[in-house]
């Protein structure tokens, strides 16, 4: 029979891991796919960052009684970190998804260096069913398709829910959505680098005394900013150039100030307006990059006949859905953000924040495939103004359709900071948020965590 098989989850970060503790709370049978080799892998990747809210948003809630519910075979040991210190993202790896992770009722159904590469639909005696194929489509399996270490594999579920993310999937810096002539090569030359590098830790010595040109007007911008800023304190040959697509609008640039919901948010954006009108920090508008050029240093021309040299370039440009691995179902996308239909209008950037989205669950997120839905950042497609609360509440709703509970489905709610701080350039990049929040550490008026 079909329920014999389980819901396949593509990814272990924190919107994967809850969705698998609200289904294993439901006694459904699942399966997660990580293409890392622990939980949270993508988020180890910008580790040194602190969340924008404190832990006590930033657990979800079955996950939390999961840890901390003793049984024959587990403790029940887990100790809540203090509920209202703002954690790194890799504080929030190490003692909340790992622990997460290696619970006894998650860690057998937990598959590591299993990348997707492939989604489609099969029946029960193996006929397959492309995206063209509609008889008997809804009692099909789902044919899942997985990169391993050992080679190629094929898994089948019920319902796939992927909450994979975006995190590998940056926007091009050039302009129009499209790559740059030379972009591939200034990667490849290592003239790019991360969306979000460590200019104090682990990066410090690449960045130091170097020109270093970083495009993007959101927090993940802002965030690698304040650390250049600081960095140049103690080498002040370091030359830091902000490329904004636009024109600057303090509003958008630096957000609500004191005035922020989270304030940790707030003060990032107190923060670099200081680097900006003390000139430690070059502002650059109107940045259409049309080629580059990589050499001695990355040759930047602008549309307008500018031309920068630059050693390094940081692309905060934000991040788009990988959508190709769904070539072969049918998806029902809005246009514009790439996002389920219904969920489209929203959360469009040019009229929401992070806090003025409505609270959404599983008849929005659904398909016309039947049992697959996209959770987490990767749900909000090119949208940057995803928070993790409603990952949390997604993920929640759906987990309760899948387990037959159509009230708890349908029944949906929030209560989000609405402050109108997210800009339309931001990275969606997780709860990248202010380097400089350590002021924060005891507030007390943060609602959820945030992923713009």
């Amino acid at each position: 029979m079909i329920t014999d098989h389980p819901v396949l989850i593509i990814g272990a970060g924190p919107i994967g891991l809850a969705t698998a503790a609200h289904l294993r709370e439901r006694d459904q049978h699942v399966l997660v796919l990580e293409s890392g080799d622990h939980a949270g892998a993508a988020m180890s990747q910008w580790a040194h960052i602190k969340l924008f809210s404190p832990w006590k948003f930033n657990v979800n809630a079955a996950a939390r009684r999961l840890l901390e519910t003793p049984t024959d075979t587990y403790p029940g040991d887990w100790a809540m970190p203090r509920e209202t210190s703002l954690p790194t993202g890799g504080e929030l790896v190490e003692n909340y998804l790992k622990p997460l992770a290696a619970h006894p009722e998650l860690a057998p159904v937990i598959r590591y260096q299993h990348r997707v590469t492939g989604i489609s639909r099969l029946t029960e005696t193996g006929l397959g069913l492309d995206k063209t194929r509609t008889n008997g489509r809804e009692q099909a399996l789902f044919l899942v398709r997985v990169q391993t270490p050992e080679g190629a594999q094929d898994f089948t579920a019920r319902a796939v829910i992927d909450a994979s993310g975006t995190w590998n999937t940056s926007n091009p810096v050039g302009r129009a959505g499209l790559s740059a002539p030379g972009e591939a090569e200034a990667h490849a030359q290592g003239r790019i680098i991360s969306p979000l590098p460590d200019p104090l830790g682990v990066d410090r010595q690449l960045l130091a005394g170097k020109i270093v040109l970083v495009l993007g007007a959101g927090h993940s911008a802002a965030n690698t900013l304040i650390s250049l800023g600081r960095l140049k304190r103690e080498h002040e040959d370091t030359q830091i150039l902000w490329g904004l697509r636009g024109t600057a609008n303090p509003i958008k640039l630096y957000g609500g100030g004191a005035a922020d919901q989270l304030p940790a948010r707030g003060q990032l954006g107190t923060s670099l307006r200081r680097f900006v009108d003390t000139e430690q920090i070059t502002l650059l508008e109107n940045i259409a990059i049309t080629d580059l050029t990589p050499g001695e240093r990355l040759h930047v021309q602008l549309f307008d006949g500018r031309e920068l040299d630059v050693d390094y370039l940081v692309p905060a440009t934000g991040f788009r859905p990988d959508l190709s691995i769904l070539s072969e179902l049918r998806l029902e996308l809005d246009p514009a953000v790439e996002a389920p239909r219904q969920l489209g209008p929203l959360i469009d950037p040019e009229f929401h924040s992070c806090g003025t989205v409505s609270a959404h669950g599983e008849q929005v997120l659904a398909h016309p495939e039947p049992n697959f839905y996209i959770v987490g950042m990767k749900s909000y497609g090119r949208a940057p103004t995803f928070l993790m609360a409603t990952g949390y509440e997604q993920v929640r709703s759906i987990s309760a359709h899948l387990a037959g509970d159509t009230t708890a489905a349908s029944t949906v709610g929030l209560d989000l900071p609405e402050t109108g701080v997210c800009s339309t350039d931001l990275d969606g990049s997780y709860d990248a948020a202010s380097i400089d929040a350590t002021s924060c550490e005891t507030a007390e008026s943060g609602r959820t965590g945030c992923f713009c």
